[in-house]
This record gives C-alpha cells, structure tokens and sequence, in this order.
C-alpha cells in the first residue's frame, strides 16, 4: 500500500511530498516515521553513491547536526557529498517527536505518541507538520 506523506508549515503550506510504500493497514506511529526516515536516507544516499553525484544537502524530516554536517559534508576538493546514516536519523526523528518538534496529522486525527497504532487506508494522507522554535525568551 501507498501513504501520501506531507510536510506542512504550520500555516498549512506544503513544503515536501513524498510516497511511502508500506506493508500493513495498521502501523504504529515509530513504524510509520522508521519507514519515512529510511525511505528518504536511502534516497539521498542513493543519489550520493551515483557516479558524479553533485553535493546535495540532506534534506529530510529532520536534518543533521551542524557537527555531523561538518564531518559528513564534502571532502576538500570533491563535490562529493557523504551519506546519511538512516538509524541516527531515526533516532533525531524519535527524539524531536517526543519533544514536540513536529507533530502528525492522519485526516484530522493528531498522533499522539510513538506507540499509538494508526489504521492506514489507500488514500490516507499523512501531514507532518514542524514546529519553528520560537527564538528569545
């Protein structure tokens, strides 16, 4: 089965698209973001490991730290850029869920922790919506 996934700005714009392919109607919500985050990582790394393959950032549900970014980005005279581990970015997922950093929207239902199991049909579109930190105190 295939599950639209949307990132949405809180206003409601979408700011990425994707296809998830998944093999059950039911998934809990770590299910669904596990298969999110290893479907984009292995895209970009996919792309990364092409011959030639231009220096693109990561850009996925979430990104990575500015260190790994650092050690990760490209090499002194290659365009090159280097993958992106999918279990350390599932980790970040889990993490900025947890915290509030994104929520998800099935429909108008919110999930509301990373176990909570969601019934998928063939049009369900799910929205991941991320919150901007608000800056000052």
């Amino acid at each position: 089965m295939q599950v639209l996934i949307r990132d949405e700005s809180v206003m409601g714009a979408v700011t990425n698209q994707l296809t998830l392919d998944v093999l059950d109607e039911t998934i809990t919500v770590r299910e669904l973001i596990r298969s999110r985050v290893y479907q984009e990582v292995e895209d970009h790394n996919r792309r990364v490991r092409q011959a030639n393959a231009a220096a693109t950032p990561f850009n996925g549900l979430v990104t990575p730290t500015p260190l790994e970014r650092a050690l990760n980005g490209p090499q002194a005279g290659s365009a090159k850029t280097r993958e992106v581990d999918w279990k350390k970015q599932f980790d970040a997922a889990c993490e900025a869920f947890a915290r509030n950093g994104f929520f998800i929207l099935m429909g108008d239902r919110q999930a509301e922790s990373l176990d909570q199991t969601i019934a998928l049909r063939h049009d369900t579109t799910v929205s991941f919506v991320k919150l901007m930190p608000l800056v000052g105190g």
